[in-house]
């Protein structure tokens, strides 16, 4: 009888401690809260150094690049040097609103690239002014001018996951109503504005329409331009940063990109003298 009552005993002290392990489903949060939480965390960033493994598809192949970044806001600069040894360089009011590019290649010169244009975003999807999590916050805010919203709709809060060992949240949007829209523009606009009313991102447009990121996009001439971001977007948020680890994005030719974060270090001093050509160490 005691045997039993010992037993007893241990088994409830063993499912109480499983209970207090385990989360309350009260403090899951749900899919708004999450987002919501996403969002302030990337706004309110004013530093961030981390490194940045990318694998985007262009013109139907894969081009991966890992990347070294600093980041500060207000204003905002933005150093980023990737595994090829090519650093870029770019500081609010300076340098006549170009970058500082060195391409570790001949000539062995420092360029002065404009960064929302062509040069600089060859083989690339996003913006040196989007490093960061500035593209990321783009998607899951979508476009306000969309009446639908249908896109920014589809989050949804599925679950957890470890990322390299640490604990994230994930939000999934299902979105398979992906497809290519015929748009005419009724005057001209550039492909910054087609993108923002889409909410889709430039990059397909421009490859889809054979344009140029500096084209200016007449009135009457019908593009293709996508109705949404993607097909399904993975976002896998940390549990302590809310900020994105993990985000890949397919689309309807499968795999369109992939962005890991890793060695996070978000608010925290950057000197001044980081965002400068001259610090010691840099090319540019």
């Amino acid at each position: 009888m005691i045997r039993t009552i010992r037993l007893a005993a241990l088994a409830a002290a063993f499912l109480l401690t499983t209970m207090a392990a385990a989360p309350a489903a009260a403090d899951k949060p749900t899919t708004e809260q999450l987002l919501s939480r996403l969002s302030t965390a990337i706004d309110n960033l004013k530093t961030l150094r981390c490194t940045v493994r990318a694998r985007e598809r262009v013109n139907g192949k894969y081009v991966a690049a890992v990347s070294d970044l600093k980041l500060a806001s207000s204003p905002l600069r933005v150093y980023l040097r990737n595994q090829k040894g090519i650093e870029a360089l770019w500081v609010t009011g300076q340098n006549d609103g170009d970058a500082w590019v060195y391409p570790n290649s001949f000539p062995y010169v420092t360029l002065n690239l404009d960064p929302n244009g062509s040069l600089m975003r060859h083989d690339q999807h996003h913006s040196l002014l989007d490093a960061g999590f500035g593209s990321i916050a783009d998607i899951i805010s979508g476009s306000a001018q969309r009446k639908d919203r249908a896109f920014e709709r589809s989050f949804r809060y599925t679950g957890d996951t470890l990322v390299a060992g640490r604990p994230c949240y994930v939000l999934l949007s299902s979105f398979p109503q992906f497809h290519y829209v015929a748009y005419t523009p009724a005057k001209a606009e550039t492909t910054t504005q087609i993108a923002n009313k889409f909410g889709c991102g430039e990059f397909r447009i421009v490859e889809r329409n054979g344009l140029s990121y500096e084209a200016l996009v007449p009135a009457g001439k019908t593009l293709q331009v996508p109705n949404g971001y993607g097909r399904r977007t993975t976002v896998c948020v940390d549990q302590k940063l809310f900020l994105p680890l993990i985000v890949e994005v397919m689309d309807d030719k499968g795999l369109f990109e992939r962005f890991e974060f890793s060695n996070i270090v978000a608010n925290q001093p950057i000197p001044s003298e980081e965002f400068s050509r001259n610090y010691k160490g840099y090319k540019l």
